[in-house]
């Protein structure tokens, strides 16, 4: 007690006998509760010895304490100790979750209808009586058939009605061949034992025997058949057991449940949508790149000011088509496509739009990947003519015809009257151009008849081979300050851009984006497995005398740790489960009602869920190794 030393028991020395009723008797702080429990396995005695079926056990290991306690010993307390939200048939069948051995143990049913309780097996303790209650206690002291009972003031809390039918059902079980060590402080119930043993201050005073055992029940006395009924934590129906206990618990604690799982599913939740969000920009701007074509270079004349630096006089400021026809005869090019750009009014009848006209060559088709879905592409021929035809993109085919079919019909761009030859594939839109919203026209025809322009905007060049692009952006470089005559040194002033290098640029960047927006969401799981630890402390606290009492009936160390464990990972699993559920919902609804691209894959789906398991297994660890640390005895006497 603090820093004084007390002995609670001191120079004790008896045998007790297969198939004795013995009864301890002794004032308060006697030691008697003592001496039970050490006989009980609950306690270790600081020094001496104690064998139990010839046994020495005094220095056993707590699994091997377990297992001897719940293969041969039942225990009977004071005040009941059974789980409040709890039947009684499950009550009785606790220590089975522990055992061994399950084909041959009685049935939880017959021993309570063994002690008059076949109508009340459905009853939780608090529809019970007292003496009830303790039928409970004394049916699942026998569920496991054990060789010795303990029972520590069985009829304490009891009326003298009750009480005296328990000590008839005690009596009844030694007559039976069980032997009995009863502590109790009444002399009228000790006269039904057969032996009573008196303390005072830790020692023997007196040792009487009333009256002789007739039966006993051949008590083992072979060590090598206890080591046969060891203790196994990894055992398929023991950790389905397990599952049970923890949903069980779950169950009676809804409310705390909840809260556990709600921390687990946002997390979960956050982690998917987050994820399908940044997986959904990543593949538009995938599939808008590469609606621009593929092995692309887009060549263009540099801008007036060049990093910061007025170009010199005599830089390259416009392309010509004599610039596109010789970037041709470059090796490995394979197609280019040269580009007028203008903005104008397009009008049909009464409707009218204002959209982007795109002067260009036949090469456009493959270039862009653009092979019109209704109608034709225009010819060779039909530039060098410069005839007034054009293709439309979906967007302005549909502001200016609807459902009604454009082919052969006359628009009017910029006052110029142009036959619909064609309608271009759906493109979709940027974030900088909806590539849907413009009208393809031949590239002389927009120049001389349209726009008034003796030069093109820009080249796109088509490379054969994805390793020849840098030495095909150098060639064209090159050739094209050769053929405006201008100095080697002043290659800056021709930009040529790899559409591929774009592509890996832009989609590192939503990438980097999308782990930003996944760690955000795996704070979110770490702070609710914060929250699980906290609750399952909580738990451990509220359950202590649950975990002294499944202690005294079998439970070891590891039971009780895996146990706790387990209950952690079914809260994150379920959350996890429904924040999965959640978070996909929460994407489809972002794409349907706010227009934002999403992508749901597999992979973040199997990440999510993991890595919530793993929440509930580091978190849960902390408070079930506590939980498994703790004392019986302690845990017993626990307010």
């Amino acid at each position: 007690m603090g820093e004084i030393e007390v002995p609670a028991i001191k120079t004790v020395s008896l045998t007790i006998k297969e198939g004795e009723f013995v009864a301890i008797m002794g004032a308060s702080g006697s030691g008697k509760s003592t001496l039970l429990h050490i006989l009980g396995l609950l306690d270790k005695p600081s020094a001496g010895s104690y064998k139990l079926a010839g046994q020495e056990v005094s220095r056993l290991n707590d699994d091997d304490l377990a297992s001897f306690r719940n293969n041969f010993l039942g225990f009977i307390f004071q005040n009941f100790n059974l789980l409040a939200r709890v039947p009684a048939n499950e009550n009785v069948a606790l220590p089975r979750v522990y055992s061994t051995n399950k084909k041959f143990l009685t049935d939880e049913i017959t021993l309570l209808k063994k002690v008059g309780l076949g109508e009340r097996l459905y009853h939780k303790p608090n529809e019970l009586s007292g003496g009830q209650m303790q039928r409970v206690a004394i049916a699942r002291s026998l569920i496991n058939d054990p060789l010795l009972i303990l029972a520590d003031e069985p009829t304490g809390n009891l009326d003298s009605k009750s009480a005296f039918e328990i000590i008839e059902i005690l009596k009844g079980l030694n007559d039976a061949g069980i032997t009995i060590v009863m502590v109790t402080h009444e002399p009228d119930l000790a006269q039904a034992a057969k032996r009573i043993i008196r303390l005072q201050d830790g020692k023997i005073i007196s040792d009487e025997k009333i009256r002789d055992s007739e039966k006993s029940m051949g008590m083992i006395d072979n060590l090598q058949i206890l080591n046969n009924k060891k203790h196994k934590t990894f055992n398929l129906t023991r950790v389905g057991d397990y599952f049970k206990q923890a949903i069980r618990s779950l169950l009676a604690n809804k409310t705390r449940s909840a809260l556990s799982i709600l921390g687990v599913l946002i997390g979960v939740t956050c982690l998917i949508a987050m994820l399908a969000l940044g997986k959904g920009a990543q593949e538009d701007v995938k599939k808008q790149i590469a609606s621009l074509g593929s092995n692309i270079l887009m060549v263009t004349p540099a801008s007036a000011f060049h990093q910061g630096v007025a170009l010199a006089q005599g830089s390259v400021t416009r392309l010509t088509i004599e610039d596109s026809e010789e970037v041709k005869s470059i090796s490995g090019v394979s197609k280019v496509a040269a580009y007028a750009n203008s903005n104008g009014q397009v009008v049909y009848g009464d409707k009218n739009s204002n959209t982007r006209i795109v002067g260009t060559t036949p090469d456009y088709i493959a270039i862009k990947n653009a092979a019109p879905v209704i109608g034709r592409f225009f010819t060779n021929d039909e530039i060098i003519s410069r005839q007034k035809v054009a293709l439309l993109g979906k967007t302005v085919k549909d502001n200016l015809f609807g459902d009604k079919y454009p082919l052969g019909e006359f628009i009017k761009i910029k006052g110029v009257d142009f036959q619909v030859i064609g309608v271009l594939p759906e493109k979709g839109s940027s974030g900088w151009r909806n590539e849907d919203d413009q009208i393809i026209i031949p590239l002389n025809t927009a120049m001389y008849r349209l726009m008034g322009k003796q030069y093109i905007d820009s080249m796109d060049v088509q490379v054969s081979d994805p390793a020849l692009m840098n030495r095909v952006t150098e060639r064209i470089k090159r050739l094209i300050l050769m053929l405006h005559r201008l100095p080697s040194d002043n290659i800056d002033s021709v930009e040529v851009r790899n559409m591929a290098e774009i592509q890996k640029t832009v989609t590192g960047m939503i990438q980097t984006f999308s782990y930003l927006l996944g760690s955000i969401a795996f704070v979110s799981l770490l702070v609710g497995g914060i929250g699980i630890m906290n609750i399952m402390l909580v738990s451990v606290t509220e359950r202590t005398r649950e975990i002294g009492l499944r202690k005294a009936i079998g439970a070891s160390n590891k039971d009780i740790l895996f146990q706790f464990v387990i209950e952690s990972i079914a809260v994150c699993t379920v959350g996890g489960l429904m924040g999965i559920v959640f978070g996909i919902a929460i994407s489809m609804l972002l794409a349907k009602f706010a227009g934002w691209s999403t992508y749901v894959t597999l992979s973040p789906i199997v990440i999510a869920f993991v890595f919530s398991l793993a929440i509930g297994l580091i978190f849960g660890l902390w408070p079930a190794r506590k939980a498994s640390k703790l004392n019986p005895i302690e845990a017993l006497r626990y307010e």
